[in-house]
């Protein structure tokens, strides 16, 4: 019978007030089941162990089954990234209260926006693989710049292992945009058989039949997803993408990354040394975990990093670009005195109108002066803008000062024009505020 969340919890709060009763009657039977055993109740011994009965863990373990069935139910597996799976799989060894406000809170979003979490599961996958898969300028429809294969290390004779899980990780989130089956352990053994035959592993839809020794037949079916696994004597493997497949994977990350990108410019285009403002003014405001990410990168912590009695330092901290002021809030809130510099006057009275000190103009037309700490910015990136505005800002860091920048992953991956420290953000970091464009933190520090 198909049943609702409604269903499922209502099925979840009854037992868990009837986990008492149901200790009680098993007591009971027990006793019975003690007396079944026995002649005019001569006791001999205990029949079987209940040593591990008690109701706290009876009580875990029905609302960490509650939280699985209601997974099931909606079908999350066949939405959530790879990652988000992993993540459930964690909580379940301490979950939340099953109520259906927290079961809605915590699955409403793959329901209302499952698209959105196929491609970013798809993007994720591809993502950790080559730092082609984060460029944006390579996976834009039409250019060829996606690999044609990728490189398992460690794959071994067995069908377990972290190199086999991460190719069920790119099958699965292949399937979820192809809509077709996701990888099961039965394709992993023929993977194996074809690989025993001395062959490659080809998962085209064939199937083919086994006798092993004791003579019985067995058949092998795999699923058409494209690819050719080839194993090498070190224990090494190379997954080949099919044509059609290398297809698919440009489609999905073009439509998770967007087409069109403030980075997306002719190849080879160098960013001129003019300070007119970028032609792009789209605003993407700085989600607080990217705000958080870039000021802990800077070595500006929050207070509870610092132990009692230990006074935070009151850095001096520019912000150029600074929008709305939404990094200047948590400056503030590290104990910062910062000053933002910001050129669309309406963004810069909703940053001023917070408290901020705000100047409203042209950052790359603002006299450098070498008196700030630090320099945290999300700069525009059209026309790879964000090197004349990086470039410009550092001029402000006193000697010893850091300097950290929100940037597009092609700043690092494909262009490298600016140098320093890198560190990835994770995939979709930025979609609240409109675009999936890959990103991550750049942190450049000016000689004492």
């Amino acid at each position: 019978m198909q049943r609702t969340v409604f269903d499922l919890v209502e099925e979840y709060e009854k037992k868990s007030a009837n986990i008492a009763q149901a200790i009680a009657d098993f007591e009971a039977a027990y006793d019975r089941l003690g007396m079944a055993a026995t002649v005019q109740g001569c006791y001999i011994g205990p029949v079987g162990s209940r040593s591990h009965l008690h109701e706290r863990e009876l009580q875990k373990n029905l609302l960490a089954s509650g939280w699985r069935a209601i997974y099931n139910r909606l079908d999350i597996a066949s939405i959530a990234s790879a990652k988000d799976k992993q993540l459930f799989d964690r909580t379940l060894a301490d979950p939340p209260p099953l109520t259906f406000d927290n079961a809605k809170a915590t699955f409403r979003d793959y329901l209302e926006r499952p698209r959105f979490h196929i491609l970013r599961g798809l993007a994720e996958v591809f993502a950790d693989l080559d730092p082609a898969y984060k460029s944006h300028s390579k996976v834009r429809i039409g250019v060829k710049g996606l690999p044609k294969r990728i490189i398992m290390q460690g794959w071994g004779d067995f069908s377990y292992g972290y190199a086999r899980d991460r190719f069920t990780s790119i099958c699965n989130a292949l399937a979820a945009y192809q809509g077709i089956p996701h990888f099961e352990h039965k394709e992993m053994q023929a993977i194996g058989e074809m690989h025993r035959a001395g062959e490659d592993a080809v998962l085209d839809g064939r199937s083919f039949t086994r006798t092993d020794r004791y003579g019985k037949e067995e058949t092998y079916q795999t699923v058409n997803r494209g690819m050719t696994i080839r194993k090498f004597a070190n224990g090494n493997c190379h997954i080949f993408f099919d044509r059609w497949t290398l297809v698919d994977i440009n489609k999905a990350l073009s439509e998770f990354y967007g087409e069109v990108l403030p980075d997306a410019e002719e190849e080879g285009v160098k960013p001129s040394a003019s300070t007119a403002v970028a032609k792009d003014l789209q605003f993407y405001w700085s989600p607080p975990a990217v705000v958080a990410a870039a000021l802990d990168f800077a070595d500006i912590h929050s207070r509870d990093a610092y132990s009692y009695g230990r006074e935070m330092p009151a850095y001096r901290v520019l912000e150029p670009s600074c929008g709305d002021g939404r990094i200047l809030d948590e400056l503030r809130a590290r104990g910062c005195r910062a000053l933002g510099v910001e050129y669309h006057a309406p963004r810069a009275a909703e940053a001023r109108a917070k408290g901020h000190s705000v100047v409203t103009g042209n950052f790359l037309e603002q006299a450098p002066v070498a008196e700030f700490d630090k320099v945290v910015m999300n700069p525009p990136f059209y026309g790879r803008h964000y090197v004349k505005h990086v470039s410009h800002a550092y001029k402000f860091l006193k000697p010893g000062g850091v300097l950290v920048s929100i940037l597009p992953a092609t700043a690092h991956y494909d262009h490298g024009e600016l140098k320093g420290e890198w560190r990835d953000l994770p995939v979709g970091s930025f979609a609240d505020a409109g675009t999936n464009v890959p990103t991550g933190l750049l942190k450049m520090r000016k000689a004492a």
